[in-house]
């Protein structure tokens, strides 16, 4: 019993340095950043900090800036969660289904996810580059005009999509293939028996069994999207014409150029609660829709 004692002790002192370091670099900001949302502080401005309620999150809600960078961060929401979630799952069944050089090709594919962010976008500026670029010189040997990949409104995100694919599918194709072989094999067989076709295996048997990690990777997916910024930053700086310009990105500029930090605390509630509200109907809906 004293043994038993003496290990509990122990255990929780080995605790208590990440529950300190939990309470500080994460309890803490949140509440600062609740408190500070519905207070007026204002670095430029002689007036004292007081608390103005609601009033931050009103003036968000008819901010032309940021209806626009709303619009901006469901749009790359929409066109980079299903084309991450498909792609990865396919290139899952893909590499199960490869006899050889599955590792290689594996390796190849997560590659891309052991680069740093910035370093990742600084590679794709220069094969978006509108005179020196990779995918230019490629169009100037066929004869086509270059395009101005990151110039132009139209042009700008989904090219930021095309990046983000490259940079984050490894990791999620990863995940997916580890799900794929803890499938039960002897489901695939007595299936197979009573003359199963390879979409009913797909649909009757793999997906469903997949459910929670398939879950897992649409939530994932669908916070990194509302979260863009290093991409954003780093390859447009929120250009041309703020087309490419997120709610985080937005955040940083009210912070830390315009200096409200009240303001952009209550910009940081607002895309907590969107996001809380579009993954729990992800959630709901995609339960339903295999069950």
């Amino acid at each position: 019993m004293k043994s038993l004692r003496t290990q509990t002790r122990l255990a929780n002192l080995f605790v208590i340095p990440y529950g300190m370091s939990f309470v500080v670099f994460i309890i803490c900001p949140i509440v600062f950043a609740a408190v500070l949302a519905f207070t007026q502080l204002d670095l430029t401005s002689r007036q004292h900090v007081h608390f103005v309620g609601f009033d931050n999150f009103r003036e968000a809600l008819k901010d032309p800036y940021f209806v626009q960078a709303t619009q901006v961060t469901c749009l790359y929401s929409v066109l980079i969660v299903p084309a991450f979630v498909i792609l990865s799952f396919g290139l899952a069944l893909g590499l199960q289904g490869m006899a050889f050089g599955r590792n290689t090709v594996r390796g190849m594919l997560f590659l891309p996810g052991m680069f740093n962010v910035v370093v990742a976008s600084i590679i794709w500026r220069w094969f978006y580059d509108g005179e020196f670029g990779f995918f230019n010189y490629l169009l100037k040997r066929e004869g086509l005009t270059p395009i101005h990949w990151l110039g132009e409104k139209t042009l700008a995100l989904p090219s930021i999509v095309v990046m983000s694919l490259w940079w984050g599918l490894g990791g999620a194709t990863i995940i997916l293939l580890a799900a794929l072989e803890q499938v039960p094999i002897h489901l695939y067989e007595a299936a197979m028996i009573d003359g199963a076709t390879s979409r009913k295996l797909l649909t009757k048997i793999t997906i469903p069994q997949m459910r929670p990690v398939l879950l897992f990777i649409v939530v994932t997916s669908t916070i990194g999207a509302f979260q863009v910024f290093g991409q954003t930053f780093m390859m447009t700086n929120g250009g041309p014409d703020r087309s490419t310009t997120g709610l985080v990105q937005l955040i940083y500029d009210t912070a830390f150029n315009k200096y409200r930090l009240g303001y952009a605390a209550s910009i940081s509630w607002l895309l907590f609660f969107m996001i809380s509200v579009i993954i729990i109907a992800q959630a709901l809906l995609l339960r339903r829709s295999i069950d």
